[in-house]
């Protein structure tokens, strides 16, 4: 069995159950490799990571500790394993994280502040998940016995509950000084930064700039199969290294992983504005729907919308070929991704407007 062939079988049987599969909304974690990013992956050179021994790792950490003008870059299983690292890092017993109600770090970590740092957390009231420096200032803790110790801010951007929101750069160079003026530090989770630089034009430099630590998720819009990378300092990712270590996450040949992070970020940035623009027109067609009671206001790839039923709306859906999540005790959400196409977006149309 040659190379090509394997590669030509793969892409053929990738087609056949793209074709057979229903219109894929519950999220973008559910995008398959490319017949390219395949190609990528199959011709990866590798070593053993966690003898530091992994060339094409190296080549992704490097390359996107340099786009973001950080000192180093550490790959991780996942993006919940990159945050968790990042608030060890930061956090220590008796001390707190400082974040948005809603933040993914709280919310769908499975309680990780607290069993991974034994930190406490105080929650803010944001606008649409996002948190202003006014509210920061706010909630530091003097210096009293009888408080943890404000050490962490955390950000989401974009912010999935808050229905792929974006934050205003400024705002979040007001939060860094902030932490600067009470020797705090900025984590940002990054799960889909991207997604909100397309739109916003802004540089990855100007984020290395004003963030400590920065969490990059590959396996969302940008269509990687697995994996987060970790950016920082140097000192900082020495000790990740170890965090990641006691939590399982040292992998062997895991470049054929990173081969599919580098072919994401040379080719597939751009595309997150199809996501976009496709997400907006499901907003359109969900808005003229007589069964939605509104649609949150869509600024990326993530469309949150409200029902009086939302068991009974998500089944009407599934029944005709469109997958969707509850998210809330009357919110749906839908996702649009790489392989939701315009022949997709068509048919969902269609299939909104006909419930």
């Amino acid at each position: 069995m040659t190379l090509s062939w394997l590669s030509v079988s793969c892409c053929v049987i990738y087609n056949i159950n793209l074709k057979s599969m229903k219109i894929e909304l519950r999220s973008d974690t559910f995008t398959k490799p490319s017949e390219a990013m395949l190609e990528a992956m199959f011709h990866a050179k590798v070593g053993d990571d966690v003898f530091e021994d992994d060339p094409t790792v190296k080549k992704l950490e490097s390359e996107m500790a340099s786009m973001f003008g950080m000192e180093s870059g550490l790959f991780c299983a996942s993006g919940t394993m990159s945050n968790q690292i990042a608030i060890r890092l930061h956090v220590r017993p008796q001390e707190e994280v400082i974040c948005d109600r809603y933040s993914h770090v709280y919310l769908y970590e499975c309680g990780g502040i607290m069993a991974n740092a034994g930190a406490s957390v105080t929650l803010l009231k944001g606008n649409r998940g996002r948190i202003s420096a006014g509210q920061v200032k706010e909630v530091i803790k003097p210096d009293n016995v009888h408080y943890p110790v404000s050490r962490l801010v955390s950000v989401e951007n974009t912010m999935n509950k808050g229905g792929g929101s974006y934050y205003d750069f400024h705002e979040l160079e007001k939060i860094k000084g902030i932490c600067r003026e009470h020797q705090m530090k900025f984590h940002l989770d990054g799960a889909r930064l991207f997604n909100a630089l397309v739109e916003t034009g802004e540089s990855t430099q100007s984020y290395g700039a004003v963030f400590d630590t920065i969490s990059i998720c590959l396996s969302k819009g940008l269509g990687a199969p697995i994996g987060s990378v970790l950016l920082a300092g140097k000192k900082d990712i020495l000790r990740a290294r170890r965090i990641r270590k006691v939590m399982g996450g040292g992998m062997r040949q895991v470049g054929y992983l990173a081969a599919a992070g580098l072919y994401a970020l040379d080719n597939n940035v751009e595309k997150l504005k199809d996501d976009h623009r496709r997400a907006k027109e499901l907003g359109k067609a969900l808005a003229s729907c007589s069964w939605v009671n509104d649609v949150m206001p869509i600024d990326t790839n993530i469309v949150i919308f409200s029902v009086d039923k939302v068991e009974e709306i998500l089944k009407k859906l599934q029944s005709r070929g469109i997958l969707a999540v509850p998210f809330g005790a009357h919110e749906i959400r839908m996702v649009t991704h790489l392989d939701f196409t315009d022949d997709m977006l068509t048919e969902a149309v269609d299939i909104l407007e006909g419930i």
